[in-house]
């Protein structure tokens, strides 16, 4: 489990294939030398709200094996050498939830649709697939790139179109994640809140008695 509050500012040093060029899965390897101080085989990272899992690491980087699916459901298939990266430790049992309950199981990518510069703030407009406006809540939480950010507004979409949401990025947030550099029309990973899924389907599993 994570929180939503990006650690280190990572960069991508290698994307290979695993198995050959024809390969459907690649490994990822990340320069984020906070992140692997402690790291060992096993560990989960977030890399931009996506859980991976360390299969190498070394004093500055880290690898972990991508398989097909998370590349066709996220932006990580978008990731190069050279891309930053959002990345996020596991919380530890007797850390603080700095931001809100990340599984790091992305659920759909959105797009940035705009970006309106404040005097101490960004307001960002983000597009999202219209099946996932529906667990998105004004005042409530999202996870942006791995990013845990606090909702403005939501539009639900209108005629079968895609819904939207606005978030506030603070200076800290522009600075230090991957969010302040991110251009209109640039996919971003988005996980909703899991409480609103559940509730979902403890609903529709009542309606069904």
């Amino acid at each position: 489990m994570f929180t939503g509050i990006v650690e280190e500012l990572g960069v991508v040093t290698a994307i290979e294939p695993v198995g050959g060029p024809d390969s459907d899965s690649v490994r990822l390897t990340v320069r984020g030398p906070r992140v692997v101080a402690d790291a060992r085989p096993g560990d989960s990272i977030a890399v931009n709200g996506c859980c991976l899992t360390v299969t190498h690491h070394d004093a500055q980087t880290f690898s972990a094996d991508v398989m097909a699916e998370t590349l066709d459901k996220t932006s990580i298939g978008r990731l190069a050498p050279g891309s930053p990266v959002n990345l996020e430790r596991a919380m530890a049992a007797d850390g603080r939830l700095g931001g809100h309950i990340v599984q790091g199981h992305v659920d759909g990518t959105g797009t940035i649709l705009e970006r309106i510069p404040g005097e101490h703030w960004e307001v960002v407009r983000i597009g999202l697939p219209r099946a996932l406006a529906r667990y998105v809540a004004v005042k409530g939480s999202i996870t942006v790139d791995g990013v845990s950010l606090t909702v403005v507004s939501v539009d639900d979409g209108v005629e079968g179109g895609d819904g939207a949401f606005t978030v506030s990025l603070i200076p800290t947030t522009l600075a230090e994640t991957t969010l302040g550099e991110a251009r209109v029309g640039s996919p971003v990973n988005l996980e909703v809140d899991v409480i609103a899924k559940y509730v979902e389907r403890l609903q529709a599993a009542g309606d069904d008695r």
